[in-house]
């Protein structure tokens, strides 16, 4: 890994793209990592836009805004026209091929697009969305060990009933499982 990350994830507000970024924060944090989530919604909340920014360190981090993150984690097509030219070169970009209808314009991005929305239905979860995208990004990208994730599933969810915490489980596994598949 760089010494320094930053993932970038955008949607609409209620597909968890927030929930995303501070799962992500707690899994780096609970690595050993520096950490900062930076978030970003629309008045509108529920509906409207919702982004986050990660950064993830080995060392201090000077400033946790940045213009051009490494990666991104798209849920709809708005936030991909609005954060397609932002992430830099060679960058990785996860897509929700569901909810957005367009291929990636650039050719120097690393893309694997899926079926977000499909999947979460075929595992008779659809509130597991943004855990099957987060389970495939992981998994794309090495940033924190998947197996690592696994573990911290219960400390993240502590509180849930282990029926919820198992069915983000299954849902983060099949983000991981198609990423394999695909990659």
């Amino acid at each position: 890994m760089d010494r320094e990350q930053q993932v970038l994830f955008a949607g609409f507000g209620g597909q968890g793209v927030l929930s995303m970024g501070q799962f992500l924060t707690h899994l780096a944090m609970n690595a050993g990592k520096e950490v900062s989530w930076v978030p970003s919604y629309g008045a509108e909340m529920r509906g409207g836009t919702a982004n986050c920014l990660v950064t993830i360190s080995e060392e201090e981090i000077s400033s946790p805004l940045t213009e051009n993150p490494m990666a991104a984690v798209i849920m709809n097509g708005p936030s991909l026209d609005k954060f397609e030219n932002r992430i830099k070169p060679n960058g990785t970009l996860v897509i929700n091929s569901s909810m957005v209808n367009r291929m990636p314009e650039r050719n120097d991005l690393n893309v694997l697009q899926m079926p977000v929305n499909q999947i979460a239905a075929e595992i008779g979860n659809v509130r597991g969305a943004n855990m099957i995208i987060l389970g495939a990004y992981l998994q794309k990208t090495g940033i924190v060990e998947v197996e690592e994730a696994l573990e911290y599933l219960g400390v993240v969810f502590k509180g849930k009933s282990e029926n919820i915490i198992e069915q983000n489980r299954a849902a983060f596994m099949a983000g991981v499982e198609y990423a394999r598949s695909e990659w």
